[in-house]
């Protein structure tokens, strides 16, 4: 039985937008209201009760204009680095609140919605749990990482490749969740990507 209360929901909304023309992605409008909104209320339809939004670019902005009710917000100065550094914000950001797992969204991939996000969810064992989503059996994300992994996460989350070293090195360990039929994992990286968003 897996208890939710002891997962907590990281979404990582720190980027900037480069390829967007400096636009930052949790800004983004999608039905009306900023991307990040829409990101967390995904995490909560799939039953995260705990949420913390690491922010970046223009976080203040983020911080006025999006309703993230009961999040708990943590600023990552070192944004710009790459997404890395806000894996390891993150994760840092959990110590001492209890949780056994985190499971990491990334603001700016709309088509994956609570369907995909709850199935990752529903694969914890305990902390030593690595869960992935899969998309015909490509890993992608959702992804979920029990507490005896972050350590060596944030010890390796360099640059924009986030835990793609570490879950290299752990792939025989890792649960995949095929999610291809509820969920459609493009990013929003390009200006011919905002098509993706209404």
């Amino acid at each position: 039985m897996t208890d939710k209360h002891h997962i907590t929901g990281l979404l990582l909304a720190a980027g900037g937008g480069r390829r967007l023309g400096g636009r930052p992605k949790a800004l983004l409008e999608h039905h009306g209201r900023p991307l990040v909104e829409h990101a967390v209320g995904v995490l909560r339809a799939a039953g995260c009760d705990r949420i913390h939004v690491v922010l970046g670019a223009a976080a203040d902005t983020v911080r006025e204009r999006a309703e993230l009710p009961g999040c708990v917000l943590v600023d990552n100065p070192d944004w710009a680095q790459g997404m890395g550094s806000s894996l390891r914000a993150g994760l840092a950001s959990l110590a001492g609140t209890g949780a056994r797992a985190a499971l990491v969204s990334l603001v700016d991939q709309p088509g994956i919605g609570p369907e995909a996000v709850a199935r990752v969810l529903a694969a914890y064992r305990d902390e030593s749990s690595l869960v992935s989503a899969a998309y015909e059996g490509v890993r992608g994300h959702p992804v979920l990482f029990g507490a005896a992994h972050w350590a060596g996460i944030a010890a390796s989350a360099t640059g924009d490749r986030g835990a793609r070293s570490y879950l290299k090195a752990h792939e025989d360990a890792i649960t995949l969740v095929e999610c291809a039929d509820v969920a459609r994992a493009y990013d929003i990286d390009t200006e011919a990507d905002l098509v993706h968003l209404e």
